[in-house]
């Protein structure tokens, strides 16, 4: 088992909701969460003509590689109503895998730690609300 982050965000539908069944799709998908910080209101970020952003960070423990979370994470995604748009643009759900442990990854479609961690200060604040002191920068 790895300790791994994720973080997830919704700005369209039922945020919280969202939020929720992403939590539940995950579980029943293999991740056994241990902690999740507080769901934060936040404004968009990249494409900022859009509704905010209800986001939070979850820990937990995942047995398999980077790789087959991220699949689930697009699956999870696609399964909570995501459809493919404009990047950064509005969705029900985003997953992002913030650090699996402390492996690195940097292929054309994964990248981790996550690259814009240091860019969103909700991010940082939720990961030091969860205990991590060091984050570690891509």
């Amino acid at each position: 088992m790895r300790t791994v982050y994720l973080g997830l965000g919704s700005n369209l539908g039922a945020r919280r909701r969202n939020l929720s069944a992403a939590r539940r799709r995950l579980r029943q998908g293999g991740v056994r969460i241990r902690r999740l910080s507080t769901v934060i209101e936040t404004e968009p970020w990249g494409v900022t003509d859009q509704p905010r952003f209800l986001n939070q960070v979850v820990e937990a423990e995942w047995p398999g590689t980077a790789r087959q979370l991220l699949r689930l994470a697009k699956e999870v995604e696609r399964e909570g109503g995501r459809r493919p748009s404009r990047r950064w643009g509005p969705r029900a759900i985003d997953v992002d895998i913030l650090l699996f442990g402390e492996e690195r990854v940097n292929q054309r479609d994964l990248v981790i730690p996550h690259p814009r961690i240091a860019e969103r200060p909700f991010v940082i604040e939720s990961l030091r609300e969860l205990g991590l002191k060091r984050v570690v920068r891509s």
